[in-house]
């Protein structure tokens, strides 16, 4: 463990790519500690404490998307994961499990530089969110910006950091459509490249737990080739 905080936990099995990307980071100033099994992977992120973790998906001893699940129960911080090159049930999946990004492979280490940087500029925001204040309140719908609490009906709704972020900036423009790039820019700090469906995933993962349905939904809307729209007056009462 280094005596500075890490940026960066990298759990990848090939040892030659994880060195020589890890070498490539620390030259532009990041902080990177590196894992080469899965099995060994969280306790390696206990003993680390990165803010950002970067994870290959074929892992011996313990697979990607189950390290990916665990992680998400205590960490609410960006999670890269690794995919096949154009497979898209890894990317959908790995998204499902609570990843917020993710490459396919071979990557270039300066795309994998500004996306993992990116990452951190979030994680930093959304530590500066929680001392700046602020609520929100539509219907049955109460938002603390200050403590990232959402509460639905009285009920308390249990929120990743990204998933929260998302919530927030759709409310606080609640009638107004977002267009993916509004979303991209607000949540990653990046242009959206036309092709990334990480949004999509997060946007289904969000109604699932504001109890919004998959198929016809009515708090948080798509609207076709436009964007996604937060319906102000859909949360009910405050009762």
């Amino acid at each position: 463990m280094t005596d500075k905080p890490v940026d960066i936990l990298l759990v990848e099995d090939d040892n030659r790519l994880a060195n020589l990307t890890a070498e490539y980071f620390r030259q532009n100033g990041l902080r990177v500690e590196i894992e080469t099994r899965g099995d060994r992977a969280l306790s390696r992120f206990d003993a680390t404490k990165p803010r950002v973790v970067l994870l290959d998906l074929m892992l011996p001893g313990t697979d990607g998307l189950t390290i990916c699940r665990q992680l998400r129960e205590t960490f609410d911080g960006p999670i890269l994961i690794f995919t096949a090159r154009d497979s898209d049930i890894d990317q959908v999946i790995g998204l499902e499990a609570g990843a917020d990004d993710y490459v396919a492979k071979p990557v270039d280490p300066m795309v994998l530089l500004a996306r993992t940087r990116a990452l951190l500029r979030r994680a930093e925001s959304a530590g500066k969110a929680q001392a700046s204040g602020g609520n929100i309140e539509l219907g049955g719908l109460r938002i603390s910006e200050s403590s990232q609490d959402v509460w639905l009906h009285g009920e308390h709704v249990q929120l990743t950091t990204h998933e929260f972020e998302l919530l927030y900036l759709l409310a606080k423009n609640a009638g107004r459509v977002l267009s993916r790039e509004d979303l991209f820019r607000n949540l990653r700090g990046i242009d959206y490249d036309g092709l990334d469906r990480s949004i999509d995933g997060r946007i289904s993962k969000l109604r699932r737990k504001v109890g919004d349905s998959a198929t016809e939904p009515t708090k948080i809307k798509t609207v076709w080739g436009k964007g996604y729209l937060l319906v102000p007056d859909a949360w009910g009462d405050t009762s």
